[in-house]
């Protein structure tokens, strides 16, 4: 992770957003809504609504 909060976890954390994001290792997409600092992970909703955490330097904000 970035320092204490990198982009994504800023926007979905502190401005409530829910940023499209796409897991650069198996390619899967979903929209985040949460983060953990502890494990540097991204909670994310994927399309079909399973919930996953993905390790945040696999993540990329989507448009």
């Amino acid at each position: 992770m970035k320092g204490p909060y990198s982009e994504i976890c800023d926007r979905t954390q502190r401005r409530d957003e829910r940023l499209k994001v796409k897991n650069r290792a198996t390619g899967e997409v979903g929209l985040t809504y949460g983060c953990t600092l502890e494990g540097d992970t991204v909670q994310v909703e994927l399309t079909d609504g399973t919930l996953d955490s993905w390790r945040e330097d696999d993540c990329e904000v989507v448009s």
